[in-house]
């Protein structure tokens, strides 16, 4: 079996898209939550707050023949994918055209604007809106896709479209595929663009967060007083590579992906199961051939949903006890749905490098039904370590785990 290593990282989150400004804003316990006033005009929509990223836009060297065929998911994957490849020292590699190249990608859905069109025309008979990108913008693979062709890369391409699993997913397969030798690179992460529909998702499931007028106190992962998630928006991207094609370029090697566990509820649609999303973090480390008291920090999926909350920490209790600490990104983030993995497993990675770790935002009192552990509350944590986690769970009961392994050489 190959080794396999992250030389190229990158992300566009609600709270920076560099991990200078996201570590700055986690230190000083500042979300990117705020008060969705356009939400106002959907009236029977519940929750009015999200975190978007509001100071996103595609560099001049974009042509308008490369934006055509992006919505504004694809284009956050296309970007936050340069960004990475640059890191990686890959950009314009001839390596990435000769088919050992490839992309694992995905997000909940493709851009909505398209969406709408087609939505005009089954509803009012009005075509005027669609063209011949329409469906290219909305199709549920629209960011790998445009991320081969942009950078015109000729091996496998993964769809990784599985609501919050999505970037977990893509690293996930993006590891598996070069891992048993089938590619040597691969672009891997998820993506979502902020939409009212995806809110209006949760919120028919009374899952979202109501406190309108108080942007700052929401989401609680974990904590008693939590009332339902929020929605938000980003792009993360790793470069996964393997070891020795790594090394002979004398490539940058950010940590080594060593486990990733994966299996279904198989039960519900919606209600997550406590005992397969167990199963997936024991495969994980099954899979790195570690010990679960190997293991430093775990990056929770943390939605502050009742039964998410409550099924998560029990799961990963019965596995870690109360000996591993553990936090939440989304409390900063909002549920950003197809980037959530991706944007967790890079700030996870930084947190490892630099011997820190975000606390969980308006985590106060935690929820006695939740799992015994070590949550890091108020402020962040020194914390040096060799392993690290990053756990998501999805609708469907899809269940995912990444452990990651400090770089070194043996």
């Amino acid at each position: 079996m190959k080794r396999v290593v992250v030389t190229g990282m990158a992300g566009i989150s609600p709270i920076g898209s560099d991990w200078p400004s996201i570590r700055g804003r986690l230190e000083a316990s500042d979300t990117g939550i705020v008060r969705m006033d356009e939400w106002d005009q959907f009236e029977e929509l519940n929750t009015r707050l999200g975190a978007p990223v509001t100071d996103f836009e595609m560099p001049a060297h974009y042509r308008r023949k490369d934006l055509r065929s992006m919505g504004r998911v694809a284009q956050m994957a296309v970007r936050t994918s340069e960004i990475a490849l640059d890191d990686a020292g890959l950009l314009g590699a001839e390596s990435l055209h000769n088919g050992m190249a490839g992309v694992a990608f995905g997000s909940s859905t493709g851009d909505t604007e398209a969406t709408r069109s087609f939505a005009n025309m089954l509803i009012y008979g009005a075509s005027s809106n669609l063209n011949a990108n329409s469906y290219i913008k909305m199709m549920a693979h629209t960011s790998p896709v445009n991320i081969g062709v942009y950078f015109g890369l000729r091996g496998r391409v993964y769809t990784t479209s599985s609501a919050c699993t999505s970037g977990s997913m893509g690293i996930g397969y993006a590891y598996e595929a070069i891992k048993h030798g089938q590619q040597e690179v691969m672009v891997a992460g998820g993506c979502e663009a902020l939409c009212p529909t995806e809110a209006a998702v949760f919120d028919t499931l009374y899952a979202t967060s109501v406190r309108n007028e108080e942007p700052h106190l929401s989401p609680r992962p974990f904590d008693k007083d939590r009332d339902g998630l929020v929605i938000g928006e980003g792009s993360g991207t790793l470069i996964l590579e393997e070891l020795e094609h790594a090394l002979a370029r004398g490539a940058r090697i950010h940590a080594e992906l060593v486990g990733f566990g994966t299996n279904s509820d198989g039960c519900h649609v919606t209600q997550p199961s406590s005992e397969t999303q167990e199963r997936a973090i024991r495969m994980s480390l099954e899979d790195a051939a570690v010990s679960a008291e190997a293991v430093g920090y775990i990056s929770a999926h943390g939605t502050a949903t009742d039964r998410g909350d409550i099924a998560e920490s029990q799961a990963t209790y019965r596995v870690f006890g109360d000996g591993v600490p553990i936090s939440s990104f989304k409390s900063f983030t909002g549920h950003t749905l197809g980037a959530c993995g991706a944007l967790e497993a890079w700030t996870t990675i930084e947190m490892m490098n630099n011997n820190w770790f975000h606390a969980t935002a308006n985590l106060d009192a935690v929820d006695p039904n939740c799992g015994d552990l070590d949550y890091i509350t108020q402020q962040g944590r020194e914390i040096e370590v060799e392993y690290v986690m990053s756990n998501n769970f999805a609708f469907g009961g899809i269940n995912t785990s990444l452990t990651f392994k400090r770089w070194n050489r043996n």
